[in-house]
């Protein structure tokens, strides 16, 4: 189902959809932990026997990198407030989960109302009716996140779909300093005043946002899905410059074609696909504060990566932020080190790891000679073999034939760094869904 199209036939099946997986959800789980109590970021997931089950696995149908912490919320936070998030599904299940996080926020984040609904489609904060659902935490409706932690909700019996917008909401009625967020969503979401976490109507969410906040997973209890995919990236992988609240960011692609694939019966894993891109992200070095904003490929990695729910594999697109904001020529040795350490990691947990290659920044104002020199360098050692297990070539894909030191013209948004519409469909297009194949290596 795409978005604005199929909500009717939804509206009609969903009830029934809905009474099947609170049916199932008496059945036997194949799961890798749920965290219902507030802990640090990357910590391990405690499992709460608790909690109904159903059969399938545990996958992340969406997430995103907490960034920062929002400017202008450093007294209060959103206190008093509701925050609609709007996020998109790469794989369905029978029942969700979501996963919040205080990573920035200096005091406790108190929430006390939190829920699950799909959206109606229509382009508002609207919810699907016959969808709502309150969200527990160990079994409470009311959950206490610690400063620089995160906490993983109950699971909801939910029919979610693949491919299809969901609102996830929460309310906090104190001040918790402030915000975490993720400011490029390419997504509208919404806030309210006062607590209408389970409105239907999208009456009192007047105003409206480009930010994810407080949400940085929402994972489905599959039937069919075999595990996750996490794509490490900065703003190429962000999606920055793509159409808003359209989905055309190359990892929305690469959903796709998973899914197309496997309905034509290829032997492709079905994986959930979830986008870790940052913009402005870097391999070696985060930004200012503590925790730091826009933290470092290396330093977030066992959270964003690691942590994720399901992961079977993982996608590397960095190092052009590496180059352009060194003040001078970058170290191409430095850089292959930091990727060689992310792919060391993801290794010692029986990850394969799939990395790209820096796409081509010609005639933007930061492109030099000596930045073109670390890029071809970067280049061809992982053309080589010699920093992932497989290659996926962007910077083939995507660069003029005759001046290969650029973007082809229409695949550029037109700043000479970010893809169009058309160039991010063509990087998850060129993808090898074979490679994503098999586990890490094994060691001699």
């Amino acid at each position: 189902m795409t978005r604005g199209r199929g909500h009717a036939l939804l509206a009609a099946i969903v009830a029934t959809i809905a009474a099947l997986s609170v049916a199932l959800y008496a059945g036997v789980a194949a799961d890798d932990g749920t965290a219902h109590r507030a802990g640090p970021p990357g910590s391990p997931h405690p499992h709460n026997s608790a909690a109904p089950a159903s059969t399938g696995n545990w996958v992340g149908t969406w997430a995103t990198a907490p960034a920062g912490a929002e400017p202008g919320t450093e007294a209060t936070g959103l206190a008093g407030r509701s925050v609609r998030n709007v996020v998109h599904t790469t794989v369905g299940g029978t029942s969700a989960r979501i996963t919040l996080s205080n990573l920035y926020g200096r005091t406790p984040l108190t929430i006390t109302h939190a829920s699950l609904a799909l959206a109606a489609g229509d382009g508002s904060a609207a919810a699907l009716p016959g969808t709502m659902r309150r969200l527990t935490f160990a079994g409470s409706p009311r959950t206490v996140i610690p400063s620089g932690g995160q906490v993983t909700s109950d699971p909801a019996p939910l029919a979610v779909p693949h491919d299809t917008d969901v609102l996830v909401t929460t309310y906090s009625p104190t001040p918790s300093g402030p915000v975490t967020y993720h400011p490029h969503a390419r997504q509208t979401s919404y806030l309210a005043d006062g607590d209408r976490t389970e409105d239907v109507t999208p009456a009192a969410y007047t105003e409206r946002t480009p930010y994810w906040r407080y949400l940085t997973a929402l994972d489905v209890l599959s039937p069919e899905a075999d595990g996750t995919v996490v794509v490490l990236g900065d703003s190429i992988t962000d999606g920055v410059s793509s159409t808003m609240d359209a989905d055309r960011r190359w990892t929305d692609v690469l959903a796709a074609r998973l899914r197309a694939a496997r309905e034509a019966g290829r032997n492709v894993p079905h994986y959930g696909v979830v986008n870790e891109g940052i913009s402005g992200n870097r391999v070696l070095t985060g930004g200012r504060g503590r925790p730091a904003d826009n933290p470092s490929a290396l330093s977030r990695f066992p959270r964003d990566v690691l942590g994720r729910t399901g992961v079977r594999a993982v996608v590397v697109v960095l190092g052009v932020n590496d180059i352009l904001r060194h003040p001078g020529a970058a170290d191409p040795d430095r850089i292959l080190d930091g990727l060689r350490t992310l792919v060391g990691q993801a290794h010692a947990r029986g990850l394969k790891v799939v990395g790209a290659t820096v796409m081509p920044f010609g005639g933007h104002r930061g492109h030099t000679a000596a930045r073109e020199a670390v890029r071809q360098e970067i280049n061809a050692e992982i053309r080589a073999g010699r920093v992932f297990d497989a290659v996926a070539d962007f910077d083939k894909a995507l660069r003029d034939p005759y001046d290969p030191r650029r973007l082809r013209s229409d695949y550029d948004c037109g700043d000479h760094l970010h893809p169009s519409d058309k160039g991010y469909a063509r990087m998850g297009e060129v993808f090898d869904l074979d490679d994503l194949k098999g586990a890490a290596p094994a060691t001699l």
